[in-house]
């Protein structure tokens, strides 16, 4: 089973992605889950003045695949399918996905993704499919 080492370093792999320099967040990864807070900018606004639904995928996805990859200790995963439920609008405060898989099977992992808004109200929901790669965790893409 994979330990803390092993967490950290995929938490430093997440901090570093060039996406998270556009949509800074925080991540939190333990066994089979993963916690990722966003704190709610304008900048991230569709034209009626709420949070765009990309948003709400890429916290999800992350969530999601973070959980997954945290039982993977020597390749990266990849999401193969991802559903997303948009359902309650966020203009303010943060937002907190939670990640946990509900499945695994060989290569293949299933997780389960919750958003909520700081007074702890569902907002999004989301499940995917993740598979193992053949890219290995490396320093090459922030793993150390």
């Amino acid at each position: 089973m994979p330990d803390d080492t092993h967490y950290r370093k995929l938490e430093r792999m997440y901090r570093r992605a060039a996406i998270n320099r556009l949509l800074p967040a925080e991540m939190t990864i333990s066994a089979g889950a993963a916690e990722i807070t966003l704190t709610v900018r304008e900048d991230q606004f569709h034209a009626a003045g709420a949070v765009h639904g990309a948003v709400y995928f890429k916290l999800l996805d992350e969530a999601g695949f973070f959980a997954a990859n945290s039982l993977v200790e020597d390749v990266f995963v990849l999401t193969v399918t991802f559903n997303l439920y948009l359902l309650q609008p966020i203009a303010d405060g943060t937002i907190r996905a939670v990640g946990r898989v509900v499945h695994a099977a060989g290569s293949s992992f299933l997780a389960e993704s919750v958003a909520t808004n700081a007074a702890g109200e569902v907002i999004a929901r989301g499940s995917g499919t993740f598979i193992r790669s053949r890219i290995a965790l490396s320093p090459a893409i922030g793993y150390e």
